[in-house]
């Protein structure tokens, strides 16, 4: 389909995930929340599940639909032949409760893992299939508000005064010192439920107690421990996920600073509002702190058993924009400063997703001037000039693929 235009206003999808808060991104996109539903995530992007719709003159149309239907307007012959596909997907979340302890795997095991999956004829939506997609999910956030995080193993040292001092887990010790991190790991996950209990009800109750005494700070597992367990009377089933708490960095990012996830690297949202980027993928094996399925082989197979240091970057750049630099071809983010003075002027080399945040601003091209609000997100389709230019104080944020 032709279309005359070249930049257009941009309507995502919200997902109501349990996890969601109920104010945060209703507030940003001007919606009331009459029903009290948890708004987790707002979507944008041409995920065939839950596309995004151009809002034309004549109707709202299918972002999906259109790169289908006309690949090299939307997205780029080079981008098609490359991906097939628009290769991101562009969110907002809203993390009021912990999301699940998961990985995601290579491009090539979800190949591999999906082409399995449907030789076995599991429905592509039933509850357990894990492989959604042929698709890898590295993922870049950037915090929106200050953001909680869990990402990768801890350093040998850290992880061993962990066993050390936490009572319940000293018998781990012995197994970490002679077989190292994944048998260690992998015995947690693979006990019996009952041994779980077992180990790990006293220790839950004695951090609800010290939570309560105000003897925790968020940078403590056992905050995130007594958060998970405030207001329960009974401490059986509890969910394994609990170890990665003790087991994995604790992470806190300020507002504008960003963490990248790449395949492999076991991790969990805690609390707080984030932008995220990911490639164009639903591929999640999980592995705990999650009602969802959990396939805990499959996550020890794609799990990275490696200490990690968090880089927390503050992106790169002067002026109006900075730069989270990515590792992938699948996508890349840039943060957009406005005060009033100065201008964005950029040439589109690929299918690019904008979102005001904070203030709004005036997007010029030839023939076009569109007025963007808070909250608002708008498209430019590939090799078009554009400027960005607000009357006070605006923060966007810009999704694309990499030239």
């Amino acid at each position: 389909m032709q279309l005359k235009d070249k930049i257009f206003k941009l309507k995502g999808k919200v997902q109501h995930y349990a996890w969601g808060g109920y104010e945060y991104i209703p507030s940003l996109l001007g919606m009331e929340n009459k029903e009290h539903k948890p708004f987790a995530e707002y979507w944008m992007g041409a995920h065939p599940s839950a596309s995004s719709e151009i809002i034309t003159a004549d109707g709202n149309l299918s972002l999906n639909q259109l790169i289908n239907q006309d690949h090299s307007s939307f997205i780029t012959e080079k981008v098609f032949e490359q991906f097939g596909e628009l290769p991101y997907l562009f969110k907002i979340l809203d993390v009021k409760d912990m999301l699940s302890i998961q990985v995601h795997p290579t491009k090539t095991e979800a190949i591999k893992g999906f082409e399995a999956e449907e030789a076995t004829g599991i429905p592509i939506n039933a509850p357990h299939r894990n492989y959604k997609d042929k698709n890898h999910k590295p993922e870049v956030m950037v915090a929106l508000s200050e953001f909680w995080l869990l990402h990768g193993f801890k350093q040998n040292a850290a992880l061993e005064r962990v066993l050390e001092d936490v009572q319940e887990f000293n018998i781990l010790l012995p197994l970490y010192k002679r077989d190292g991190l994944k048998a260690m790991y992998q015995f947690v996950m693979e006990m019996q439920q009952p041994e779980v209990d077992v180990m790990l009800a006293q220790l839950v109750k004695r951090e609800l107690r010290k939570k309560a005494a105000g003897e925790l700070t968020k940078h403590q597992p056992g905050w995130w421990v007594s958060k998970l367990f405030e207001g329960k009377n009974e401490f059986n089933n509890i969910d394994r996920g609990v170890f990665s708490i003790y087991f994995f960095n604790i992470v806190k990012a300020e507002k504008g600073e960003a963490i990248f996830q790449s395949a492999g690297v076991p991790h969990a949202y805690l609390e707080g509002q984030n932008v995220e980027l990911m490639a164009n993928s639903d591929n999640v094996l999980r592995g705990g702190l999650t009602p969802k399925h959990i396939d805990v082989p499959e996550l020890m197979k794609h799990t990275l058993f490696e200490s990690v240091i968090p880089n927390v970057m503050k992106g790169n750049g002067s002026g109006v924009e900075k730069n989270y630099p990515c590792p992938v071809p699948d996508f890349g983010i840039i943060k957009i400063e406005l005060n009033g003075e100065e201008l964005y002027q950029a040439l589109s080399t690929s299918l690019e997703i904008f979102i005001a945040i904070e203030g709004g601003c005036i997007i010029n091209a030839e023939g076009i001037n569109l007025v963007i609000k808070q909250g608002e997100a708008f498209a430019v389709l590939p090799h078009e000039h554009y400027s960005v230019s607000s009357s006070g104080k605006c923060l966007l944020f810009k999704a694309y693929v990499p030239a």
